[in-house]
């Protein structure tokens, strides 16, 4: 008889109001319920704690379990885990098996690369938000007002055009597909030898399609690889 794999659910929100209202956790359990299929979790296990904080009783408590019952660890999102490099690094190499419902072909070297690009993606962003933060101050702009939003015309459409280029620098397939791209740049591999290690190794486009050449193409050139 084949044994029944069994599956220890966790999942973390970012804030008490979040864990409060169940906002963000009612997705992450239809995320997993849905990769299961017909399988149910033995035991679900919430956290309230920033990913880039490295503090997870909750988590600690999910491995526990996982060692004691022999299951494995399933998340809905990578970035759900965390995004410290180290931290990640250290829970990988333990004795325990975690899916990642959103990219379960990654392998551990996928996922270390991974996570290297959110915790500077991370750091990157505060730096950023920091920054700009100042500059408009230094402008003589009051924060929080929105009068200085959208008082053009030529501002608001440039306002949509960054918006378009955020939404997909930030789609997970293609952060996934960069951060491999990055690798594959510095082998000197044609177009289509990343198109093809892509497609072999799971990976999607941003609309969920398979990569070709020209797909490849566009994304060195919008990141500069």
């Amino acid at each position: 008889m084949v044994k029944k794999q069994k599956y220890v659910a966790y999942l973390r929100v970012s804030t008490k109001k979040q864990g409060y209202s169940g906002l963000g956790l009612e997705a992450q359990k239809e995320i997993i319920l849905r990769h299961l299929q017909d399988k149910i979790p033995i035991a679900e296990f919430v956290e309230v704690e920033s990913g880039r904080k490295t503090e997870r009783p909750k988590l600690k408590e999910a491995l526990k379990e996982c060692r004691k019952t022999g299951a494995t660890l399933i998340v809905a999102k990578l970035d759900r885990l965390a995004r410290n490099v180290s931290f990640l690094s250290n829970l990988l190499e333990s004795d325990t098996e975690i899916v990642f419902c959103d990219f379960p072909q990654a392998n551990k070297m996928v996922l270390h690369i991974l996570s290297a690009i959110s915790q500077y993606e991370a750091e990157l962003t505060a730096t950023r938000t920091k920054q700009a933060l100042e500059a408009k101050k230094l402008r003589g702009f009051k924060l929080g007002n929105p009068e200085h939003l959208m008082d053009k015309h030529e501002q608001a459409i440039q306002n949509s055009i960054r918006t378009i280029k955020e939404k997909a620098d930030n789609n997970p397939n293609n952060k996934r597909a960069v951060a491999m791209l990055r690798t594959l740049t510095g082998k000197n591999a044609t177009y289509q030898e990343m198109a093809d290690f892509l497609n072999e190794q799971g990976f999607t486009t941003s609309r969920g399609c398979s990569f070709s050449k020209s797909t490849v193409y566009k994304l060195i050139r919008r990141y500069g690889l």
